[in-house]
């Protein structure tokens, strides 16, 4: 067999292990983030409260400020 013939085989294969890979990936998070009724059960996302919705988020700290001077944003 010469180096020509054993190119498509190889990418064949290294293509079949990622898909291989990829669908056991996709098919493994749902079952675990969800139950079989599509619901999150126990798990609820926690509400913000008025002085949580009202906070400020963004904070221009010294690194944040490095970068923008950096940048030159």
């Amino acid at each position: 067999m010469n180096e020509r013939d054993s190119k498509p085989q190889r990418r064949g294969f290294l293509k079949a292990l990622g898909l291989a890979g990829g669908a056991a990936v996709a098919a493994s998070t749902p079952a675990a983030a969800f139950n079989v009724d599509g619901s999150l059960g126990d798990a609820r996302p926690n509400k913000e409260n008025a002085a949580e919705r009202l906070a400020t988020r963004y904070r221009e700290t010294e690194h944040v400020k490095a970068f923008y001077q950096t940048n030159r944003y």
